[in-house]
């Protein structure tokens, strides 16, 4: 089964996925479509043109090539990305845990106090693929906040389920959750 929608003037098929018994979603995915990318970061940027910002800011890992093509698009020269774990070049890593509806349990994100210390002071935007339940961008905007930072907005490609009733956001599209014979919720 997959959901017909139109994003960013591109028509895309989305394979419609189970992630409890009682919800599926449509499963938005960037990686590897580089027409979809280009024209979703685009169109992210015009949500924000008249934003005054330091810096975007995203979770990895499906919406890098969203943030590094909005930073390219823009000629930011710098972005940053919230990891799921800490990496041996992260000086003395910040972090926040959160509960994400396409990852099991609690994931942590994690920022090198280098990126942190840059971030400090400084208007941010937070940038995501899809926000459903919200708590990745939660956890993003608290990791920013720890960070010392000042998120300023908050951006997705899609809006899924009870996100789209969200005043808090932007996004280029809604999209729907489904039940298990593929109709809308």
């Amino acid at each position: 089964m997959t959901y017909s929608m139109t994003v960013a003037g591109l028509q895309r098929e989305l394979p419609i996925c189970k992630v409890a018994d009682d919800l599926y979603i449509g499963a938005f995915i960037c990686f590897g479509d580089a027409e979809l990318t280009v024209a979703c970061a685009r169109d992210l940027l015009k949500l924000v043109e008249n934003e005054e910002y330091d810096y975007l800011f995203t979770a990895e890992a499906k919406s890098i090539p969203l943030i590094h093509e909005m930073a390219r698009q823009s000629g930011a020269k710098k972005y940053f990305i919230a990891r799921k774990g800490p990496k041996a070049y992260m000086p003395d890593p910040i972090h926040v845990e959160d509960r994400s509806i396409t990852t099991a349990g609690v994931q942590k994100l994690y920022l090198g106090r280098d990126d942190a210390d840059m971030i400090r002071g400084k208007r941010i935007v937070l940038m995501d693929d899809v926000i459903s339940t919200g708590g990745s961008l939660h956890a993003m905007e608290e990791l920013v906040k720890l960070a010392g930072g000042i998120v300023v907005d908050r951006i997705a490609v899609l809006a899924e389920g009870d996100a789209q009733q969200r005043k808090d956001i932007q996004y280029l599209a809604p999209l729907p959750v489904f039940n298990a014979d593929g109709t809308v919720k």
